[in-house]
């Protein structure tokens, strides 16, 4: 048929048209491609040559010597070898935006020069003596975080992780309370251990083991939730549960004020002032669960719960609070703080000296770049270009966030909201491809997650949008 056409066509004068008709390449096609990926942001560093196992040997390893739990990102993972900032380096020097930065971990960048001085300057001094014994970095770290929370929450307890805070966290609410229910909300992630694994609301990251003693609250979810945003609608539920579940007595209320791993769930307005009284008649504690969206990620506020003008009794915390190394910490009054000392509470690392050392050094960087500043203003300028794409890709549900915490839901169809699961896997895939790495989530895996270290620029921001533009028109 094409024959046929053709020779008619340049005949009647129309053969600037048949370029439209003609077939290319495979070469040809992938460099019309090339063209239109959009151009990384210049960057002034060139990571050191690297000498070390290639990434196939690191995975056959993998497989042989580590738990098959363990999982990784994209269909060939990445051998992540290098850090500076806002950037990655894999084995062959090849740099990629870091739009995840460890799960909402790297707070100020990595290898954050001040934070390494830190580290490294404690390190030669002095690693470890445990908490029986005197060292001014866990005071002088505690006193620093204390006076970054509001009223009456000034007495710290050191942990390892962001699981072991939540957990921490529980059992003094219960042991203060003298209650063992606990209400958390569904969609919710707080941890993978036996408290927090009650606790959490998401079946994927449910074992089929013993949980007790926590009812999960209907999610005021302003996307997919029943009474969109009306939080106070949500929060009567929380009501229904105490009245109809319980003793009419309670130990505690735990809620992210974002939920992360649930696909950034920003909860509906209201629904924490109402929820926190609510639980303080029935006599228990409210639990801010900030390990996500603390250290200034949300940019309007140095904590998540801040935006929603209510004052936790805990407030735990993790990821961000060490820029990456292993720390945590629970944070509350004097008053609730003493439980514990009936008994011998005790943590072999909560405090070590290197980690407390890096966490003060976290809270100076913060301080003296102005990140939460920054996180305020790239963040809103990046989900003002992540909003615009909704119009060019119908695939977007949702664009939702606060700050350097954003989240983007993909969809087959707006009006059912059918979830995007293996085209959200295909555009990720796409965006490594072009250079920029950002995460998932949602209990649909359909969700991007982009928490990026806070010192990301406008210019990242255009880069990374550029490129899931691209990535989702070939999806």
């Amino acid at each position: 048929i094409l024959r046929r056409i053709l020779p008619t066509a340049a005949a009647a004068g129309l053969r600037r048209r048949t370029p439209s008709i003609s077939f290319k390449s495979r070469s040809a096609v992938e460099e019309d491609e090339a063209a239109f990926v959009p151009k990384m942001p210049p960057f002034d560093y060139t990571p050191l040559p690297y000498a070390g196992p290639s990434a196939e040997e690191i995975l056959a390893k993998r497989r042989n010597f580590l738990s098959p739990a363990i999982f990784h990102f994209y269909r060939t993972p990445l051998n992540l070898v290098e850090g500076k900032m806002q950037y990655l380096f894999d084995e062959k020097g090849r740099r990629y935006l870091d739009g995840f930065g460890g799960i909402a971990t790297v707070c100020c960048g990595h290898c954050h020069p001040d934070v390494v001085e830190a580290i490294v300057n404690q390190t030669k001094r002095l690693q470890h003596s445990t908490t029986v014994c005197l060292h001014h970095s866990v005071a002088d770290f505690a006193e620093a975080l204390g006076a970054k929370l509001p009223g009456d929450l000034k007495v710290v307890f050191f942990t390892n992780s962001g699981t072991e805070a939540n957990e921490l966290a529980l059992l003094m609410a219960r042991l203060y309370t003298g209650c063992n229910d606990v209400i958390s909300i569904r969609n919710c992630y707080h941890g993978n251990a036996s408290g927090t694994m009650g606790s959490t609301a998401q079946s994927s990251y449910k074992f089929n083991v013993v949980q007790t003693g926590v009812h999960h609250a209907l999610n005021p979810d302003q996307y997919r939730g029943v009474f969109g945003s009306d939080g106070l609608k949500y929060a009567r539920d929380v009501e229904d549960i105490i009245t109809y579940g319980t003793s009419g007595r309670v130990a505690a209320f735990i809620a992210e004020a974002i939920q992360g791993a649930g696909g950034v769930k920003e909860l509906a307005p209201g629904y924490l002032p109402a929820v926190y009284e609510t639980v303080k008649k029935a006599g228990g504690l409210c639990i801010a669960d900030e390990v996500q969206s603390g250290f200034a990620r949300t940019g309007s506020h140095f904590w998540g719960f801040e935006g929603h003008s209510v004052v936790p009794d805990i407030v735990t915390m993790a990821k961000g609070i060490g820029n990456g190394v292993p720390l945590g910490a629970v944070v509350t009054t004097p008053e609730i703080a003493r439980v514990l000392a009936s008994r011998s509470y005790f943590n072999t690392f909560g405090g070590n000296p290197v980690c407390t050392a890096a966490g003060l050094a976290v809270l100076k960087v913060i301080e003296k770049e102005n990140l939460q500043l920054n996180c305020s203003t790239v963040g809103s300028y990046l989900k003002h270009r992540l909003i615009s794409l909704m119009n060019k890709h119908e695939i977007i549900g949702d664009v939702r966030g606060i700050g350097l915490m954003l989240g983007v839901e993909l969809v087959s169809d707006r009006q059912l909201k059918t979830p995007a699961k293996d085209e959200t896997l295909n555009a990720m895939e796409k965006m490594k491809e072009m250079g920029v790495l950002i995460g998932k989530g949602g209990i649909f895996g359909n969700v991007f997650r982009i928490t990026p270290p806070l010192c990301f620029t406008k210019e990242d921001a255009d880069f990374l949008v550029d490129v899931m533009d691209v990535a989702l028109g070939k999806v």
